[in-house]
């Protein structure tokens, strides 16, 4: 009998969530940056195996600070993302200690009686000396627990063989092949927002969002693709833009170079940069 069902994978900001769904689904359906908020909406990614079918959804980050109406919301659809699932996986970081932001975080799952995972990540970083205060203070509030590096891939399948354990009979929720829930424009448009904020500097990469309009697939293969980048100041505009045009060509470039890496097909991007002080709002 197949099996089926939902994790999410949830944890404060930067501890490592969108790395670990890549690696478990073993290809890129989360952007991932060094920078906090980088994961804005839940996503969904695929794993299909003869047990069967396994549905990820990575959370934003649980952010304390900087209160603002983004990271509102961003800390409701981590809490909304618990909704309906089979499991959790809680990744912690041992290179910070635990703080108040941890324990904010930590109160989402406290409670929650479905099988709960605690996964102790980056335990290939030197820095990770915070191991037993995590073990002590989170391991007995968790049916399990396991020192995983999602950059490395080291122990991850432990993961997966705890969340078969878990799962509950079922039928396939995806077709077979699929790997993400996402759509075409809001994957293209996530890859963008990456190299945004990979590229620009601290302050500025916050203030963006990305919406995709158009995909066109040429007769050839190849794809034309026309994004707009939207800031919520006026100041930002020419920081994005960059002088002569060069930033906003660099970010369309090392996008292009990752899209045609990744599907082996010709692209060719036309990106705008807009202002609308409200794009927040039009987050669903």
């Amino acid at each position: 009998m197949l099996k089926s069902g939902l994790v999410a994978i949830i944890g404060r900001s930067n501890v490592g969530k969108s790395t670990l769904i890549n690696t478990l689904v073993g290809t890129k359906v989360a952007i991932t940056t060094p920078k906090p908020q980088t994961t804005r909406r839940p996503i969904q990614g695929i794993i299909t195996r003869e047990q069967g079918q396994v549905v990820f959804v990575d959370t934003p980050g649980i952010m304390q600070k900087a209160r603002d109406t983004l990271t509102n919301k961003l800390n409701a659809y981590a809490k909304d993302s618990l909704r309906g699932v089979n499991a959790i996986l809680y990744i912690v970081d041992p290179t910070r200690p635990i703080g108040d932001e941890e324990k904010q975080a930590f109160r989402l799952v406290e409670h929650q009686t479905i099988p709960k995972l605690l996964v102790i990540n980056k335990m290939d970083d030197k820095a990770s000396k915070n191991f037993v205060d995590y073990y002590r203070d989170l391991g007995a509030k968790f049916d399990a627990y396991v020192e995983v590096s999602a950059l490395t891939s080291k122990n991850t399948d432990l993961i997966e063989k705890w969340i078969w354990e878990c799962m509950p009979e079922g039928e396939f929720l995806y077709p077979e092949f699929q790997l993400t829930s996402m759509g075409n424009e809001e994957w293209l448009a996530e890859l963008i927002r990456e190299k945004l904020f990979l590229r620009l500097r601290e302050e500025v990469p916050y203030s963006t969002h990305v919406e995709v309009s158009s995909i066109d697939i040429q007769d050839n293969g190849t794809v034309f693709v026309d994004a707009t980048i939207y800031t919520h100041s006026e100041r930002y505009k020419p920081m994005i833009i960059g002088a002569g045009g060069r930033g906003i060509k660099e970010i369309g470039q090392s996008t292009r170079r990752e899209l045609e890496a990744v599907t082996g097909r010709k692209y060719f991007l036309q990106l705008q940069v807009a202002v609308d002080p409200r794009w927040v709002e039009r987050m669903e």
